[in-house]
C-alpha cells in the first residue's frame, strides 16, 4: 500500500513519544501530573452551558448547519471584536465560523499555496501551522525566535530567494510556547512587510485574554489594528482558552473577504459546522458577562506564580512570564541538548509529564514546556518531584 509523499513529514511526532512515555510511567505506578498539554480543566460560564442546554431539547437544531445558519454567531463575533479592537467587522464577508481556530490554521495554506510555495514560519512554534503547510505541499522557511529579541522574527534576514517563493506568514502572539507578547509596532512592520512582498499576514490568536502585566483590561493588541483595511491579513480566534470550550471545538476567523471566502470554499469541500447548540453557547460566551474570563486569568497567574515561585526556590532561575498558561523554560546545562530525552526520564522516573522544547521546532531545542493546567498546590508538588530528579540525574 504505497501513501502520499505529503505524510512523511507528520510521521515523526514527539508528542505521540511522550504519549508513550506518560504510558510507560502510569504503568509502573507513578501518579502522573500532566503539563506536557495545554488543556484546561475548568468548565465554561454557567450561562454558557445554558445556552447549549436550552438548545437540546429544540429539534430545529439537530440539523446540518452551514454557513448561513451561522450569521448569529458571525454577527456576535463581530461585535465582540470591535467592542475590543475598535475595527469594524462586516460579519457576511469578514467572519467564518469554524472548528476550533487550528482548523482555520491546517486549512488555509490549502487556499493559498501551491506545490512547492514557501510559508514563513515561526521556531519554535505551534506543530498545526507545520502540518498545515505540509499537507498542502508546500515548504516551510522557519524564522528563528530568539530570547535576545524578544522571540519575535527578524524579517531582515529572510533571504530574497525564499521572499520570491513564499505566499504567507504565520504569527502567533501572545506566543505559545515561548509566552512573548509582540507589540502593535511589530504587528504594524509585520503588515508592511507582508504587502511589499505579497504575502498573506495569518495570526492564530488563541490567547487574546491571556496576559498578566499591565492594567487588568489591558488585552495582547490585534493584527488587524496594524490591518483595519484587511488589506492582507486574517486572524483566527479560538473559545478553547478565555471561554473553557477546548473540548467544543468552536472558534472563528476574521479577514480580508477574499480570504474569508477562500477559506470557506475549502471548508465546504471538507466539513460542515457545529452543532447549533454549541454555536448558541458560543453566542451567549461572546455576548455575556465576561466576568468568567477574569476568573481565568487570574487562575492563571496564580498558578504561574506558584509555580515559577516553587522553581526558582529550587534553584531553576527564569523570569515570570507575561501572557499565556504556559512556562518555557531554558534546561539546566546538562540537558541543554536534549529536551527529549529531559521530558521521557522525567515522567518515566517522577510521574511529571512537559513538552520537550524540540517538539515546537529546531530553535526550540534547549527549552521546556510546562503547561500550567493544574492547581497551584499540585503545581508545587510537581516541582518538588521535579527537585528531586534533577538532584538524582547530578549525581
Amino acid at each position: 500500500m504505497q501513501f502520499a509523499k505529503r505524510l512523511e513529514p507528520l510521521r515523526s511526532n514527539v508528542f505521540a513519544d511522550m504519549d508513550n512515555a506518560k504510558a510507560r510511567a502510569k504503568a509502573a505506578g507513578h501518579e502522573i501530573i500532566d503539563l506536557s498539554l495545554g488543556s484546561s480543566k475548568q468548565p465554561p460560564a454557567e450561562h454558557t452551558i445554558a445556552a447549549i442546554a436550552t438548545s437540546l431539547p429544540d429539534p430545529a437544531s439537530h440539523g446540518y448547519v452551514l454557513f448561513h445558519r451561522t450569521q448569529a454567531f458571525r454577527e456576535a463575533a463581530a461585535r465582540w471584536y470591535t467592542n475590543r479592537y475598535g475595527v469594524e467587522v462586516d460579519p457576511q464577508t469578514e467572519v467564518l465560523a469554524l472548528i476550533g481556530s487550528q482548523e482555520g490554521t491546517a486549512h488555509l495554506p490549502l487556499a493559498i499555496l501551491n506545490p512547492g510555495d514557501f510559508a514563513l514560519l515561526m521556531d519554535p512554534g505551534y506543530p498545526s501551522h507545520s502540518g498545515g503547510v505540509y499537507l498542502a505541499s508546500g515548504q516551510i522557511y522557519p524564522m528563528p525566535l530568539q530570547e535576545s529579541n524578544g522571540f519575535l522574527p527578524v524579517f531582515e534576514d529572510i533571504p530574497p530567494a525564499v521572499l520570491e517563493q513564499a505566499r504567507m506568514m504565520v504569527l502567533s502572539y501572545p506566543h505559545n510556547p515561548t509566552t512573548a507578547i509582540a507589540p502593535l509596532s511589530f504587528f504594524q512592520k509585520a503588515v508592511a512587510f507582508c504587502q511589499q512582498h505579497d504575502l498573506v499576514l495569518v495570526h492564530d490568536f488563541p490567547y487574546a485574554d491571556l496576559v498578566f502585566e499591565g492594567e487588568p483590561s489591558a488585552v495582547a493588541p490585534s493584527v488587524l489594528q496594524a490591518d483595519p483595511q484587511k488589506t492582507c491579513s486574517i486572524e483566527f480566534f479560538s473559545l478553547s482558552k478565555s471561554y473553557n470550550m477546548g473540548g467544543l471545538r468552536i472558534g472563528y476567523a476574521i479577514g480580508n473577504p477574499e480570504l474569508i471566502l477562500a477559506l470557506r470554499q475549502v471548508k465546504a469541500a471538507i466539513d460542515f459546522n457545529q452543532y447549533q447548540g454549541i454555536l448558541n453557547g458560543a453566542i451567549a460566551a461572546l455576548s455575556g458577562s465576561q466576568a468568567s474570563v477574569k476568573e481565568t486569568v487570574e487562575g492563571f497567574r496564580d498558578r504561574r506564580n506558584a509555580f515559577v515561585g516553587a522553581l526558582n526556590r529550587i534553584g531553576w532561575q527564569l523570569p515570570m512570564p507575561q501572557s499565556t498558561m504556559y512556562v518555557w523554560a531554558k534546561l539546566p546545562s546538562a540537558w541543554a541538548n536534549d529536551s527529549v530525552a529531559f521530558c521521557t526520564q522525567m515522567v518515566e522516573q517522577t510521574g511529571v509529564a512537559a513538552s520537550p522544547g524540540a517538539g515546537f521546532g529546531k530553535a526550540g531545542e534547549g527549552y521546556v514546556r510546562f503547561a500550567l493546567v493544574q492547581d497551584p498546590s499540585v503545581l508545587e508538588r510537581a516541582v518538588e518531584r521535579i527537585a528531586e530528579f534533577l538532584q538524582a540525574s547530578a549525581r
